[in-house]
């Protein structure tokens, strides 16, 4: 079993950053892939940055990439998502998202996750 707990959600304004962080528990295996994923009301839910735990390997979405970066510190069992240069069309809920399995060459991607955290909420204005 595998519990995830987010936090760092917040309000910022436009331009500004975020960083979230999800503390893990559990069975190391089981959270070879890890990742933040994260859903706006009216819109589906959309994985954002994946990592494969081992590797390194990483995945982030076009909406993204060269603001976003995906980390984890193995000695805190925490992963994290720091976000740049927000914008108001990140505002959504952000969830931790985990599962085994994966490849160390090809990583993670954004589909299959099984264990989830609670979600933080980020809220950017204009």
């Amino acid at each position: 079993q595998v519990q995830l707990v987010e936090s760092g959600g917040g309000s910022v304004q436009a331009g500004g950053s975020l960083r979230l962080s999800c503390a893990a528990s559990g069975s190391t295996y089981s959270r070879r892939c890890m990742g933040w994923f994260r859903q706006a009301p009216g819109k589906e839910r959309e994985g954002v940055a994946t990592i494969h735990t081992s590797s390194l390997r990483t995945y982030y979405a076009d909406s993204v990439k060269g603001r976003f970066t995906i980390s984890r510190d193995i000695t805190k069992n925490t992963l994290y998502l720091q976000m740049n240069s927000l914008k108001p069309e990140d505002t959504a809920t952000y969830f931790c998202a985990a599962k085994p399995g994966g490849s160390e060459y090809l990583g993670c991607g954004v589909d299959g996750y099984n264990y989830w955290g609670q979600g933080t909420q980020v809220t950017i204005s204009s």
